[in-house]
């Protein structure tokens, strides 16, 4: 497949301005395949050449202005259209189109609990091709009408307003000026609820065996839907651009959501069908708004070309957080972020696959490459960014420069460049040498603290090893005076501004304090140490600090201080048994327990000290069952209990808890819960075959097929692996979703031995696996099938030569260049202690 390259888009851009596309889907044609009838109405602006994209099954006609052209002449997915004269032309083209498997294009997903088949589309970068003929970038909007034939008891979903006219027959009102990459389609027999909010109709849909559960929270998803909707109304004067808006959850989605204008595709995973926590409520809360944000960011106006993808994922990141945390219940949003998010950003910024926020034109020269920058930087450290530069110039003043933006640009294309200038003629401060520093730069500043003391005064010296200019606040904390039962609680003393580089110490009245916070509000993107002072007093008083977002900042040093050798991974392990146990912030909770589970005892720890690792995270987890025993803290009960059964080390606990169907004193077990168990019974070797059967028999949904396929993976026989490993690599009919869960369960720690000879085969495996199966497989099998618990130096050495393979395509290249590193970086930390 030919992928499209910056410059063939400029020049394309420059001869053609595209009108209207119509569209036929008719999706009764069969299992496999849908038929995609397109006319296109353009106009060229000069004589010349050029191409259209399609990606077809068959190609049963295409003409050019009522006369045929020849169907033969398609070449990989290209269309060439020469001898063009200036002026206006029409394209037509019929074809049959394959339903997809992986979440590309339009995706066809069969429900094994009722049997009922549901498709969506999934158009982005370059994948609208798969579902009809284009003119496939983002600078050529045009205008969508489509017409979409489906079963009869079918819904259709689409851009605008759908109306069913009989037969089968649904047409969707003609869009704004859009990009090719968000048209959208869902059809399907959905279960749906519908309002309206702001003289507009609002709907939320789902597979029909998840009505039940969206029923349940459907006030809530409403409510921050609507709350969410006002706040942007308030903040943009841009009213929303669209005369609808959908959000509809659908199944085997590749990433979190997708900002299609007016139906906004989620995966359906945030219908939760077993307890949640309220952390993870506020995370779909954060996509909501995340994704309603786009609606500017992105839809409204949208990137001339794929470097300035940050303009819409940085955007839509921080609107997120910081439009859920204004307009809805979860008023603690940037703690999450902190923790859970910012983390993503850090080490993606320190791998050899870095990049710019905002990159160089000249780094992102075509379609492929363009996807390997939706990453930690484009999403986390972008958001980040944009929190620093709403720290130096003012909401206000951000406010009234994107507004610029919008007016200057709505309905069509900007620039990084456009969007500086419009910022800039909202204030008096050099945004663009802002921009110089913070957008078109790599890697992480570090702020080091440095505090000395004299009878009267104490003095702050921040060591800046970086390049960027840095607006913080300081806190400054001393022992409290009150007793209490657990670690010292600390009091805030002051919290100051500074400005970072600073040329003197600051020097303040009084004692050194106990604790010196830099970047106390966490707002700027850099990794932060703490004098040994305040070290020390971290390690007694950690949870005795008052704010979460405080303890958030720390516990990210001890984060950053582990993954480069500083700290031993043991010491964070037990900074976490001493202090976890008393934290009452659901979110840093989860993302503590996450990295001790994942990468401290997963990967920074040697072999033979995984057990005592495991045994301290147990530990922990039976401290906090024990501490909400009365029903308190039902949120911390439930991670604890997630986090005991995938610390176990025998199964006697944990097979109770199955056989009697509840953990004592409760929760009683879910669905996601007895699937968590039954997988760590199967890596410890305590289950079997015919448990797996019985438990899918019970629960037969999508879920409970990925719980048996990750089960099945993680048994420790010979058979298991083979078995799993051929549907992996040699077994194309694994959905991307069932390839993930195999993936999830074939590598275990517990099993190093057993899987030692399938690491040096993952590498050409996987390459051929990923030009079969393309970019999304590709993803999959790189982040979820690397064999991440081989630390060892042959494996190190093997990854490193397979890099060299000239054939790998771009996405696997991506992903094992930043697994291999993560690698290299867990033989150091094990090294270093």
């Amino acid at each position: 497949m030919s992928v499209l390259t910056r410059d063939e888009a400029q020049a394309r851009a420059q001869i053609l301005d595209v009108q209207r596309y119509t569209i036929e889907l008719d999706l009764t044609a069969g299992e496999e395949t849908f038929d995609s009838r397109t006319a296109i109405e353009f106009t060229a602006r000069t004589a010349g050449d050029t191409f259209i994209e399609l990606k077809p099954a068959t190609l049963r006609s295409i003409s050019l202005d009522g006369q045929p052209l020849d169907p033969a002449h398609l070449t990989e997915n290209r269309y060439p259209l020469t001898g063009l004269t200036e002026g206006t032309h029409e394209i037509h083209v019929d074809a049959a189109m394959r339903y997809s498997r992986t979440g590309e294009g339009m995706h066809r997903f069969t429900d094994p609990s009722d049997n009922e088949t549901y498709v969506y589309t999934q158009l982005f970068m370059e994948d609208v091709q798969r579902v009809f003929a284009a003119f496939d970038q983002p600078d050529l909007k045009s205008v969508f009408a489509l017409t979409v034939t489906a079963p009869e008891g079918w819904t259709v979903l689409g851009n605008g307003v759908t109306e069913h006219t009989g037969d089968g027959r649904w047409t969707i009102a003609p869009t704004p000026p859009l990009s090719t990459y968000l048209v959208a389609v869902a059809a399907g027999p959905w279960h749906s609820v519908t309002t309206e909010h702001a003289g507009l109709p609002f709907g939320i849909h789902c597979r029909r065996s998840l009505a039940p559960h969206l029923d349940a929270d459907a006030d809530e998803i409403l409510d921050i839907t609507r709350a969410c909707f006002d706040r942007f109304q308030e903040k943009f004067t841009e009213p929303y651009p669209f005369d609808s808006y959908d959000q509809a959850f659908v199944p085997e989605f590749n990433a979190g959501a997708m900002e299609n204008p007016g139906l906004v595709t989620f995966r359906d995973e945030f219908i939760y069908r077993s307890a949640v926590t309220d952390t993870e409520r506020q995370t779909r809360g954060m996509v909501i708004a995340h994704e309603m944000a786009h609606m500017w960011f992105g839809d409204l106006v949208t990137l001339a070309w794929w470097d300035d993808i940050w303009l819409n994922e940085s955007f839509a990141e921080y609107m997120g957080y910081q439009t859920l945390a204004e307009a809805t219940r979860f008023t603690d949003t940037w703690v999450d972020f902190g923790v859970a998010r910012k983390g993503w950003g850090y080490d993606a910024d320190q791998r050899p696959s870095t990049h710019p926020v905002a990159p160089d034109p000249a780094d992102v020269p075509d379609t492929a490459s363009a996807l390997l920058n939706f990453d930690g930087i484009s999403y986390a450290k972008g958001a980040s960014a944009l929190r620093q530069l709403v720290a130096w110039l003012g909401e206000k003043d951000f406010l009234a420069g994107i507004n610029t933006h919008f007016a200057r640009h709505k309905f069509g294309n900007a620039t990084l460049a456009d969007f500086i200038d419009n910022l800039a003629s909202a204030t008096d401060r050099d945004v663009h040498a802002w921009a110089d520093r913070w957008l078109r730069t790599t890697g992480v500043d570090t702020l080091a603290a440095h505090t000395t003391e004299t009878d009267t005064t104490w003095s702050l010296t921040i060591d800046h090893r970086g390049t960027r200019p840095h607006r913080i606040s300081v806190g400054a904390y001393d022992h409290s005076l009150d007793t209490q039962h657990g670690p010292t609680p600390l009091v805030l003393r002051e919290r100051f501004d500074a400005g970072i580089p600073e040329e003197a110490p600051v020097t303040r009245p009084g004692r050194r304090p106990a604790l010196v916070v830099l970047n106390d509000e966490d707002l700027t993107y850099a990794k932060i140490r703490l004098d040994p002072h305040s070290w020390n007093t971290v390690l007694d008083s950690l949870s005795g600090i008052p704010d979460p977002l405080t303890r958030a900042v720390v516990w990210n040093a001890a984060r950053d201080m582990v993954r480069d050798g500083e700290l031993a991974p043991s010491t964070y392990l037990e900074a976490a048994r001493a202090h976890l146990p008393y934290e009452t912030d659901l979110a840093l909770l989860q993302g503590v327990l996450a990295f001790a589970d994942t990468h401290v005892a997963g990967r920074y720890t040697a072999p033979e000290d995984r057990p005592a690792a495991l045994t301290t995270l147990t530990a922990l987890c039976r401290d906090l069952i024990r501490r909400t025993e009365d029903g308190t803290h039902p949120g911390l009960r439930l991670t604890a209990v997630r986090h005991l059964i995938d610390a176990a080390t025998q199964p006697d606990t944990i097979q109770g808890w199955l056989a009697d169907d509840t953990v004592p004193g409760g929760p009683e077990l879910d669905p996601e819960l007895r699937w968590r168990i039954l997988t760590r019974l199967a890596v410890l070797g305590a289950t079997d075959e015919t448990a797996i059967d019985a438990a899918l028999e019970d629960d037969p949904s999508a879920t409970g097929q990925e719980g048996a396929a990750r089960c099945r993976a993680a048994l420790p026989t010979p058979e298991a692996k083979a078995a799993a490993w051929n549907a992996m690599f040699h077994d194309d009919s694994l959905s991307n979703y069932l390839f993930t869960a195999t993936a999830q369960g074939f590598w275990q720690p517990e099993q190093t031995d057993l899987v030692r000879a399938y690491v040096p085969r993952f590498y050409p495996e996987a390459a051929q696996l990923a030009a079969r199966r393309g970019p999304a497989i590709a993803e999959a099998a790189g982040r979820y099938a690397f064999p991440v618990h081989a630390v060892d130096a042959d494996s190190l050495r093997t990854g490193e030569e397979a890099l060299d393979d000239p054939a790998l395509i771009p996405a696997l290249r991506r992903k094992l260049t930043d697994q291999i590193d993560d690698l290299r970086r867990a033989l150091n930390v094990r090294d270093a202690h």
